[in-house]
């Protein structure tokens, strides 16, 4: 789940550039006045510039081109705990669990106290069935920051995949007050309430993800399932059908089961 991950994004690539071209005239200048370049200023402006694009290209799906340019940071900089983090956020998202904790790793071996990389790698050790590591990691980073909202979602996660609906709950609540407009948390929500049969719930649940986010087709199947469970099939069919139309072949599938 995309929304369970956090990465910090600086705007920023027009001012950079400008400081770039400055720090370009400025190594200019030093090497008419004191016969040596100012290269590391010249490095530090590349990459950030490096960075910023990688941010650019994950916000727009590119996650391929994240992850190397990310890469490229890192060979400029080795230290450089925040492209670390951000690569293994893309390479989660790309499927590659391994490859983002090793990531998650790095990051939290560079700087200890960073409670988002203990969050994200919690989710991505939940993704390979290490759920005690993931809980481990998600209470480190709740520890660590009592409001990280991500890592109440995901421990809510691994506790909903190991049967203990009611900590799942709990957790999913605390996420709710601290970051109120994620729909996955929502959607995962209602899910343990479709679990524990409480349907008016998690239809109600379903809803306000559907609010925040009206383009997420799995919310869509998901409380067109809990609607024919309380025998509103009319209901059940207009969400299958939404969530179809939205790209959903399982939804397409009871679609044609069920709403002929």
């Amino acid at each position: 789940m995309l929304s369970e991950l956090v990465l910090p994004i600086l705007k920023t690539f027009r001012k950079l550039l400008m400081s770039r071209l400055t720090s370009g005239l400025l190594a200019a200048l030093s090497v008419l006045l004191l016969g040596t370049p100012l290269i590391s200023g010249c490095t530090y402006f590349e990459k950030k510039i490096i960075y910023n694009s990688g941010s650019d290209k994950y916000e727009s799906g590119d996650y391929q081109g994240a992850i190397a340019d990310y890469t490229k940071v890192i060979k400029i900089d080795p230290k450089h705990a925040d492209a670390y983090l951000n690569r293994g956020v893309a390479k989660q998202d790309l499927g590659n669990y391994p490859g983002a904790i090793a990531d998650y790793n790095k990051a939290i071996e560079i700087n200890p106290n960073e409670t988002i990389a203990y969050a994200n790698r919690c989710g991505a050790k939940s993704s390979i069935g290490d759920y005690q590591g993931a809980i481990v990691d998600c209470n480190k980073a709740i520890k660590g920051n009592s409001k990280d909202a991500t890592a109440y979602h995901n421990r809510g996660r691994v506790k909903h995949e190991t049967g203990y609906y009611p900590g799942a709950i709990a957790d999913y609540n605390m996420a709710i007050e601290i970051s109120p407009n994620e729909a996955d948390t929502y959607n995962n929500r209602g899910s343990v309430k479709d679990d524990l049969g409480d349907y008016p719930g998690a239809i109600a649940d379903y809803n306000k993800a559907i609010k925040i986010d009206p383009k997420d087709a799995i919310v869509y199947r998901n409380r067109g399932i809990t609607k024919k469970l309380v025998d509103d099939l009319k209901g059940a069919c207009f969400d299958w059908r939404q969530a179809s139309k939205l790209g959903d072949e399982e939804a397409a599938k009871y679609l044609r089961g069920d709403c002929q």
